[in-house]
């Protein structure tokens, strides 16, 4: 990890630290930086699946098993 200055808005980093819980400045920064990189992984993940890109879903004996 390394230390950066940067300037954060006062109101902001409130109110992301009520939405996630942070109780301090570090710990809500991280957090907020956390959930942006699992909402993309998210909606690229959705992307892949409502393109069915990449998957195999769409194969009788992949989803033979599916319901075991």
């Amino acid at each position: 990890m390394s230390k950066r200055l940067v300037d954060i808005d006062d109101d902001l980093l409130k109110e992301a630290s009520a939405v996630l819980g942070g109780s301090t400045m570090k710990e809500t920064v991280n957090r907020s930086l956390e959930a942006v990189v699992l909402a993309d992984r998210r909606r690229r993940h959705a992307d892949r699946l409502e393109s069915m890109r990449g998957v195999d879903l769409d194969k009788p004996q992949v989803m033979s098993g599916a319901w075991r």
